[in-house]
């Protein structure tokens, strides 16, 4: 499910599929997208929540859990 943003004519994409087209950032957010791919599980319709109790229960390094908080605020500001 899309967002819509005021400023904008073009629906948000959801935050999970937003987060796997940023595979060739070179920090945790790219590390996360490319863990994200590999993830046959993976919430790609999901929002930020959603892939941060997906991380939960995966038992992820918290350094995964910061880049889920940077990436949040680049995905809003799409």
């Amino acid at each position: 499910m899309a967002d819509y943003d005021d400023d904008q004519q073009e629906p948000r994409p959801a935050f999970g599929q937003w987060l796997v087209t940023q595979k060739d950032r070179s920090d945790l957010v790219g590390q996360l997208a490319l863990g994200a791919i590999a993830d046959r599980r993976f919430p790609r319709s999901g929002d930020p929540e959603a892939v941060r109790k997906h991380l939960s229960a995966m038992q992820a390094e918290g350094d995964m859990f910061a880049a889920i908080d940077d990436a949040e605020s680049d995905w809003l500001s799409v």
